[in-house]
C-alpha cells in the first residue's frame, strides 16, 4: 500500500490537523516597514521638489557686486519678464496689467504685509517697464523699494 492524499495525510499541505487547537492566533502588530518606505519616498520627492518651488517666475536677474541682505521676513515680490509681464508674487500663471499693480498692493497693505517690496526685473526686459512699476509701487506709499539681483561671478 502506498501513501494516499486521503484525509488521514499528515503532510504540510495544510489539510490534516494542526497541534494546539487548530486555528492560528491572529497577528497583533502593525507591520510599520510598507509605511517607512512610503514616507522614505514621499521626503525624497518633497526634498527634490522644494526648490523647484522657490520663485514661480521664470526671470534671468542680472548680476551685480552687491551683497545679500538679511532678511527674516518674507517681503512682497513683483517680477517682470523679459516680454514686459508684470506677475505678482510667484504667481506665474497670471500676468497683470501694470494699471492693476496699485490696487493689489493697496489690498495687501491692508493685510498687514511688510513694508518691503522687491522687483525682479529681467537682465533683458524693457527699462522702462520697469520703472513704471517701481512709479506705481511708490506711489502706493512704498518707500522701501529693493532690486533683486544675482551675484556677480568672477569670470
Amino acid at each position: 500500500m502506498g501513501m494516499s492524499g486521503g484525509p488521514q495525510a499528515t503532510s504540510s499541505g495544510g489539510r490534516g490537523r494542526r497541534r494546539g487547537g487548530g486555528k492560528k492566533a491572529p497577528v497583533s502588530e502593525i507591520n510599520v516597514t510598507p509605511l517607512v518606505d512610503v514616507m522614505l519616498v514621499l521626503l525624497i520627492i518633497f526634498m527634490v521638489a522644494a526648490p523647484l518651488m522657490t520663485v514661480g517666475v521664470p526671470i534671468d536677474l542680472p548680476e551685480t557686486q552687491a551683497k545679500e541682505m538679511n532678511s527674516d521676513t518674507k517681503p512682497i515680490t513683483i517680477s517682470v519678464d523679459k516680454a514686459g509681464q508684470i506677475f505678482f508674487g510667484d504667481e506665474a500663471e497670471v500676468a497683470i496689467p501694470i494699471d492693476e499693480v496699485l490696487p493689489k498692493l493697496q489690498a495687501i497693505a491692508t493685510t498687514g504685509y511688510e513694508e518691503r517690496i522687491f522687483v525682479r526685473g529681467d537682465a533683458v526686459a524693457d527699462y522702462g517697464t520697469v520703472m513704471k512699476v517701481m512709479a506705481r509701487i511708490s506711489s502706493a506709499g512704498y518707500k522701501n523699494i529693493g532690486l533683486v539681483t544675482l551675484q556677480e561671478t568672477p569670470k
